[in-house]
């Protein structure tokens, strides 16, 4: 069943980018793993997924090293301060800095370790406050901080969408997100390679693609309901 759902979701990305005017090559699949096990992961990635989210530092660091095959793994969930060290030495990527505490402390621990992570700024697009995310407002201040941090690659953004709301104000969201992307793509104070824009998970990714997005994190849509 997740070889036919990564084949299906990968055919559904491939047929919007291209309806949309765009080259589907552009757009990363990450596979969010969040209570999978192992096995269900090996899966995933023997059907050609080489990229896997994680939501929690302790549930990845018991899990990253039991899955066998190489593949690039995101946090993409909330980084609380004290989890930081460990996301560092686990991940790749961390798609969720949101403030410059977490810079400062990715930055340590990079540099510690002698690794580079790359990292997404996360923006809080919507009015919901239980959501993590820097605000618009302060977004350029913050992507200016922490391309100055050692050991820190910033690749651009990343956005959750609002939950049970109409499709027009989802895709409102993603669009107000392109805006902001492509305005810091053309800021001449901005020195980073900006080049993922990553928004859009299972009951959104399609929209997500239609306007813009270079990253959809998929779980549901892969792995089937949560048990």
């Amino acid at each position: 069943m997740i070889a036919e759902n990564v084949k299906t979701v990968l055919a559904e990305i491939h047929d919007t980018a291209l309806r949309s005017g765009r080259d589907p090559s552009e757009i990363t699949l990450v596979a969010v793993t969040k209570i999978r096990t192992a096995d269900e992961i090996e899966q995933a990635i023997q059907a050609g997924i080489t990229h896997l989210g994680e939501n929690r530092v302790q549930e990845a660091n018991s899990k990253i090293p039991s899955v066998k095959s190489d593949a690039v793994w995101h946090l993409v969930g909330h980084l609380q301060s004290n989890k930081v060290k460990k996301a560092a030495m686990l991940f790749n990527w961390i798609d969720s800095v949101d403030s410059e505490k977490i810079a400062d402390l990715l930055s340590l621990q990079a540099v510690e370790s002698e690794k580079t992570l790359d990292v997404l700024i996360q923006v809080g697009i919507s009015d919901e406050s239980s959501k993590s995310g820097v605000s618009p407002d302060e977004l350029k201040k913050l992507v200016l901080y922490t391309e100055n941090k050692k050991g820190l690659t910033v690749r651009g953004l990343m956005t959750i969408g609002s939950f049970g709301v109409s499709k027009d104000v989802t895709r409102n969201e993603f669009a107000r997100m392109k805006a902001l992307f492509e305005d810091l793509q053309t800021d001449s104070e901005v020195r980073s390679r900006l080049d993922v824009l990553s928004m859009g998970m299972s009951d959104d990714y399609l929209i997500a693609i239609e306007e813009g997005s270079t990253m959809v994190r998929i779980g549901t849509a892969i792995f089937g309901q949560r048990s």
